[in-house]
């Protein structure tokens, strides 16, 4: 089961791709995961992608892309894979799809979690202020105005992927308001609706 989870931060996505990894026995590949490990693991596109972030610049579409390639080769990838943080543009999921294609791959599903984004600055808020209440130490970024910016980026730059999957005929969205168990039911549903 290859798939990829959408959705603005704080919609849930961490958590249910934490459930469908320990459900279905597929990593759960994070961009940010898969650079470190190919800086940390000396790879020809390790070194390259190394020498620009050393340099203070931004890893190219074209070096991220072949670090994804190579980590789905991996053998614990060989029944599917959940990704994160990928793709983050429109040029990214078409090079996915081209790379898939080239594999003789494809992606099973594209879920959306769908949240209401004036009720997610309020669950962060109350996240932040419980915490607070609790004794305990609030991220930095967990307060209203750090989580608009957040949004806004991912309004801007992530959510036309939902636009794209859907001209494909890919996108399936999930109410990522429900209750937690509701969510991963749903998305269990799904998967079991585009494996029949």
């Amino acid at each position: 089961m290859r798939l990829i989870l959408l959705g603005p931060p704080g919609a849930g996505k961490g958590t249910q791709a934490a459930r469908l990894v320990d459900k279905h026995g597929i990593p759960q590949l994070s961009t940010g995961d898969m650079l470190r490990a190919a800086v940390a693991n000396g790879t020809e596109i390790g070194l390259k992608a190394k020498a620009i972030m050393d340099s203070g610049g931004l890893v190219s579409d074209d070096v991220v892309n072949q670090i994804v390639s190579e980590r789905i080769d991996e053998p614990d990838a060989e029944n599917g894979f959940i990704l994160d943080g990928y793709p983050r543009t429109v040029a990214q999921a078409e090079a996915l799809s081209k790379m898939l294609a080239g594999k003789g791959k494809a992606l099973d599903a594209v879920i959306e979690l769908k949240v209401n984004e004036e009720e997610l600055v309020k669950r962060i808020e109350k996240r932040a202020a419980d915490t607070a209440a609790a004794g305990g130490q609030v991220r930095a970024d967990d307060n209203a105005d750090s989580f608009r910016k957040r949004l806004e980026e991912y309004r801007a730059k992530t959510a036309p992927l939902s636009a794209y999957y859907a001209g494909q005929g890919e996108l399936k969205t999930v109410d990522g308001m429900a209750a937690m168990d509701d969510v991963t039911a749903e998305i269990e549903r799904i998967l079991t609706d585009v494996r029949a």
